[in-house]
């Protein structure tokens, strides 16, 4: 397995549990019950943390879409570069930092991870392109 690969499946891991902790708050705001009735999708959470992790998973998952197929046309192109692998492992910890900050409402520092995360998107795509 290449190094971007790897990189991309703990990015992938990461953005499927980001959610947990939301819903695992509302099962014990709400009850288990009440936790998962809402036929509509609007029982909002009561603290504000949950519901900027959920709005962080939201934002992951939006930027895995550009993400992963970048890494996958890298790796079927055989172009993987120390460049590409170093793209990857910023990725994740750009989109692990950025979860974490906007979860604890760190303003600056979050917008600062987010463009580490488009950094490493946008070296991938010029290493295709070059």
């Amino acid at each position: 397995m290449t190094t971007e690969l790897y990189w991309l499946i703990l990015s992938i891991l990461l953005t499927a549990v980001l959610w947990m902790p939301y819903i695992i708050n509302r099962l014990l705001e709400q009850g288990i019950f009440a936790g998962f009735w809402d036929p509509d999708g609007e029982t909002a959470t009561k603290v504000g943390w949950a519901q900027r992790l959920m709005n962080a998973h939201v934002n992951a998952v939006e930027n895995l879409v550009v993400f992963a197929p970048l890494v996958i046309i890298t790796h079927i192109l055989e172009m993987n570069t120390e460049l590409t692998a170093t793209a990857t492992l910023l990725y994740f910890f750009s989109r692990l930092a950025h979860a974490i900050l906007f979860t604890l409402r760190v303003p600056v520092l979050r917008i600062v991870a987010f463009l580490g995360g488009f950094t490493a998107q946008m070296m991938l795509v010029f290493n295709l392109l070059a």
